[in-house]
């Protein structure tokens, strides 16, 4: 008898062992760079992709763009965050795999972008204002990162350690959203849970079903909040 081909080996979210080049890391951390160049060169550019929360319900792109524009007056803003992007993504690309990752970044940013939505006070000054940054992703990848490396039977002191810089950098540091911190924190252990508990059996049904079910709860709960405004105060 033929003998039957071995099972590839996979992750604890089920990619394939050995998955070559971070590619996808690689690729964000260029296009972040390129249109940081390009908010020097247009500097409306920051206005239009940035998170306004009096804009969000006619601009709902704005909850995922506002990933990709830092502050341009602060370079140590791209510089965090990239930094932290190349330092903890690359193994948590590895361990996810390229479109698991993916969806990972792209679901963090936009919870963090409605993590300002919900922590950020609804008065004039508050709401109109612009927030940008990566950092809702990169805390994501530290909340997914988290449950990975505890799911794999590691210590997770280094990640907890980054979680504690960054989050004073948030406060120490003008114009960066903590708010946006929590809001990513809270959709990378949403969406890291969804990835390592998934049952083996038809894992990637499963994962796919749950993040579908993650992104159902964002627009959920920017719809609430949007509903519990009172469009008065914001005149």
């Amino acid at each position: 008898m033929r003998a039957q081909p071995a099972a590839a080996a996979r992750t604890v979210a089920g990619a394939r062992l050995g998955g070559g080049r971070p590619v996808v890391t690689e690729v964000v951390l260029g296009v972040l760079v390129l249109v940081y160049l390009g908010q020097l060169a247009v500097p409306q550019l920051t206005g239009t992709l940035g998170f306004v929360p009096i804009l969000s319900r006619a601009e709902p792109w704005r909850f995922l763009t506002a990933g990709l524009v830092h502050s341009p007056g602060l370079p140590l803003h791209l510089l965090l965050n990239g930094f932290a992007l190349w330092s903890i993504g690359r193994e948590v690309e590895h361990v996810l795999g390229r479109w698991r990752y993916g969806v990972l970044l792209a679901l963090a940013t936009v919870a963090g972008s409605v993590g300002v939505l919900w922590l950020t006070r609804v008065a004039p000054g508050a709401w109109d204002g612009t927030t940008v940054g990566a950092s809702g992703a990169v805390f994501g990848l530290l909340g997914a990162g988290v449950l990975l490396e505890h799911r794999r039977g590691r210590r997770v002191g280094s990640q907890v350690g980054v979680l504690v810089v960054l989050a004073a950098a948030g406060f120490l540091l003008p114009g960066i959203s903590w708010q946006g911190h929590v809001g990513g924190l809270v959709g990378g252990l949403m969406v890291g849970a969804v990835l390592v508990l998934a049952p083996r059996r038809r894992r990637t049904r499963w994962q796919v079903l749950g993040l579908v079910a993650v992104a159902g709860v964002l627009v959920g709960v920017t719809v609430l909040r949007w509903a519990l405004v009172d469009p008065s105060v914001l005149l």
